[in-house]
């Protein structure tokens, strides 16, 4: 099942195999969310709405460096999308190159998940969340806060952005502030949806020719109870963090994976205590949230620190319920951490049952995700709003 994007409908609408589509109008139509029939579309707040206007003023903006405070990093210089909205990188890495203390999550199918960063529970809204990285101060990511009516009076001086925030927004005036910056920019990446991958083409679509006989196995060998990968990854979603349109229900987990066990004491890195950040419960050091894996063979390095390099690596990891490391100050067996999720009971894989697994996650890898020029950088390859920091090393 090919899915392409339809202008007719709305810049964000998936549609199977449709055909052109003819000329017209964009600023006359509503937005419809064209979906393939297995899938609910995404929630939308109740304090905003989608449209063709919003979503690509969010485009420009999600592409735009100069949001940040040194013009030189924006959405897209953590999240590329030839790696599923990645960066390569093991943590991003924001303004004046300040290092962060999180490796960059994938953004496929991010307006399904009512947990939108790696620990924060309250990060329920694509809206809310973009607030973190424009104006945050732990860590700095694009250096904004205290500089916001710059920023808006940067955008209101942009033609581009001058006509665009007034078909966006008609209802208040083209206004540039934070309420419509943040609806454009959750608009865009709710549009950033991927379901088409070869597992996708033959689980939804019927395709029997769309999976090897490796994934296969590997699939049977993901849903069996010996290897529990399934019980946190799990639905369409492969995560146990779930919101759509059609349902009220909303499932947020966090999970601890036994990564660290600092000294046997049961704690992690200063800066990566996971859910007890915001909760202070003892209970909660290293509960991470649990990500997605559609697409997760682009998008390595693992783990909310990105500190597991390779698939191979993060299947050992579980097999041994738990990472021991031998020294250093982060040395500790992890399978013996006093609050590790119960759901890892380690494994004895077999060196065949490790490439099955592998290649049946590798065919979660969606390829017109990664290349639809409907989710591309829109500016000029000249233009200021490009930005200047040169991708990491991996993504050469």
């Amino acid at each position: 099942m090919q899915l392409r994007h339809v202008l007719a409908g709305t810049l964000a609408g998936l549609t199977a195999a449709a055909a052109p589509a003819a000329a017209v109008d964009l600023d006359e139509l509503g937005f419809r969310w064209q979906m393939p029939a297995w899938l609910a579309a995404p929630p939308v707040p109740d304090d905003t709405e989608m449209s063709v206007a919003r979503v690509e003023l969010g485009r420009h903006l999600f592409y735009d460096a100069r949001l940040s405070a040194d013009g030189t990093v924006a959405c897209v210089s953590c999240h590329v999308q030839e790696r599923a909205f990645t960066d390569g990188r093991a943590l991003a890495v924001g303004v004046f190159d300040i290092e962060g203390t999180r490796n960059a999550p994938g953004l496929a199918n991010v307006g399904y998940n009512p947990a939108l960063t790696w620990a924060n529970p309250h990060a329920g809204t694509l809206e809310f969340q973009s607030l973190f990285p424009l104006f945050g101060t732990e860590p700095v990511e694009m250096g904004m806060a205290g500089r916001e009516a710059e920023l808006f009076a940067l955008l209101e001086e942009d033609p581009y952005y001058a006509e665009a925030f007034a078909n966006a927004f008609p209802e208040r005036g083209g206004t540039v502030d934070l309420f419509t910056l943040t609806r454009a920019l959750g608009a865009f990446q709710r549009t950033l949806i991927s379901v088409d991958s070869p597992y996708d083409r033959f689980k939804y679509g019927g395709d029997e020719t769309a999976l090897s006989d490796a994934a296969r196995r590997g699939e049977q060998l993901f849903f069996d109870h010996r290897f529990e990968c399934y019980h946190c990854h799990l639905g369409v979603m492969f995560t146990d963090n779930l919101q759509t349109a059609r349902s009220p229900f909303v499932e947020t987990a966090f999970h601890n994976t036994g990564l660290y066990n600092l000294g046997g004491t049961g704690s992690y890195p200063p800066t990566a205590q996971g859910l007890a950040e915001f909760t202070g419960r003892v209970r909660d050091v290293g509960r991470f949230r649990t990500p997605s894996l559609r697409n997760v063979a682009v998008t390595a390095p693992y783990m909310h620190d990105g500190s597991i390099a390779t698939l191979r690596e993060v299947i050992a990891h579980y097999a041994a319920g738990g990472r021991t490391i031998e020294d250093g100050p982060y040395a500790g067996v992890g399978a013996d951490h006093p609050n590790k999720s119960a759901l890892l009971i380690g494994f004895d894989p077999t060196e065949a049952e490790i490439a099955d697994l592998i290649a049946f996650l590798e065919s979660l890898t969606d390829e017109s995700f990664l290349t639809n020029p409907a989710y591309a950088d829109p500016w000029p390859a000249d233009h200021p709003a490009r930005a200047s920091r040169a991708m990491p090393e991996a993504m050469n």
